[in-house]
This record gives C-alpha cells, structure tokens and sequence, in this order.
C-alpha cells in the first residue's frame, strides 16, 4: 500500500509555472512507476506524465510535452510535476499515481487525493 499526497497547487496567471510535488509513504517508492493525471472542469480524467521507476523513462501527454517536466527524488520518496509556460486548458484536479508495474504497462493503482491548478487568461 502506498500513500500519496500532492501539493503545489494554487492560482496563477498564463505564462506562470508551477511545481507539483507528490510526497509518497507506505511501501517502497522507488521500485514504483509514478505519474499525474488531471481532470479538468467537467471532463474526465486525462493522462498528464508519467515517469519509470529510476526516472529514466517518461512519458507525456501532447498537450503538455515541452511544457512539463516530471521527475522524482526516490530518497525524499517524493515525485515532481514542473509546469511552465501554463494556459488556462491547464486548469484542473492534479492527482499523482503510482504502481508497481513497469511505466509500460500504463497502470496505476494509487491515487492522491488531488491538488487544484487553476490558470486564469
């Protein structure tokens, strides 16, 4: 079982950036692929990034990619979501996931309880 908690989220203006951090506890982190979704208003849950479990392979939505940047500090068991250059389609539920699956599998069984991201134009 594995706790994760996000953090980072607030409101900020197009063109700002923000870093969403997701601090992870319970079983060990660093053998877990992690990743972000969102869930914009009145939509469904999208695929954000992800990233494996030594960081060395990521994964990133085309709506984002050259945006963000995910990464993780597996001894602070703590996973990051750097977003610049943010539009106001950013705007939603930022939720971190993890599994213990490979990062190819696309799986996710752990869900925080997510962190709101709201970008005004």
């Amino acid at each position: 079982q594995v706790q994760l908690v996000e953090s980072g989220g607030g409101l900020v203006q197009a063109g700002d950036s923000l870093r969403l951090s997701c601090a992870a506890s319970g079983r060990t982190f660093s053998g877990y692929t992690m990743g972000w979704f969102r869930q914009p208003p009145g939509k469904e849950r999208e695929f954000v990034a992800a990233v494996s479990w030594d960081g060395t392979t990521t994964y990133y939505a085309d709506s984002v990619k050259g945006r963000f940047t995910i990464s993780r500090d597996n001894a602070k068991n703590t996973g990051y979501l750097q977003m610049n250059s943010l539009k106001p389609e950013d705007t939603g539920i930022y939720y971190c996931v993890a599994d213990p699956s490979e990062i190819t599998r696309r799986k996710y069984t752990y869900w925080g309880q997510g962190t709101q991201v709201t970008v005004s134009s």
